[in-house]
């Protein structure tokens, strides 16, 4: 499933809700509300209220077994330079490469980088991803200490697309959050 239907303030419904509340769309390097904000509904930004609103748009899907992998939670930083397949294929690579083979967890698609650059925030390497299993890909922390191969993988891959969209020059601050739907129970 794609749920692409962004709240973007030039997206009719919402362009109409904001105009009902006298509000104006400015095309400014985009539609923006008064020419300011590139969405219309977030926690915070006071000063565009009641135009830009806090209320979530919530859409309810019948899951089917086994139909669907993964859901990726990401700010439009992320979405504004990276298209839905390409995090697709970010996620799919990442649980692919750490799921255990015969016993042996396969090696990071992040191992051969730098601390530096397997750093979230391209800070130092004391970041916790290694704590966290993540991108020191040494297998580091084991099922007993709360965290397994899949939670390591989907934290990569988390890591690896907010690098992906600050390596594409992404003007907008980047939150994202994988979660693995086929994740299986803990014996």
């Amino acid at each position: 499933m794609n749920d692409d239907d962004s709240l973007q303030p030039d997206r009719p419904d919402e362009l109409e809700r904001i105009h009902a509340a006298g509000g104006r769309v400015i095309f400014w390097d985009g539609a923006r509300v008064f020419g300011m904000l590139a969405m219309s509904r977030a926690i915070g930004d006071s000063y565009l209220k009641p135009f830009v609103i806090s209320d979530p748009e919530v859409l309810v899907v019948e899951r089917k077994d086994g139909e669907d992998e993964f859901l990726i939670l990401a700010s439009d930083g992320l979405w504004d330079v990276v298209s839905n397949e390409v995090a697709c294929k970010v996620v799919r690579t990442c649980l692919r490469n750490r799921a255990p083979r015969g016993g042996r967890e396969r090696s990071s698609p992040t191992s051969n980088l730098s601390p530096r650059q397997s750093s979230a925030s391209g800070g130092s390497s004391s970041s916790g991803d290694e704590e966290a299993g993540g991108p020191s890909g040494d297998g580091a922390g084991s099922e007993s200490d709360g965290e397994s191969a899949e939670d390591r993988a989907c934290a990569e891959a988390a890591i690896l697309l907010t690098k992906l969209a600050l390596a594409r020059q992404s003007a907008d601050n980047v939150s994202v959050v994988v979660i693995n739907l086929r994740r299986r129970p803990r014996s």
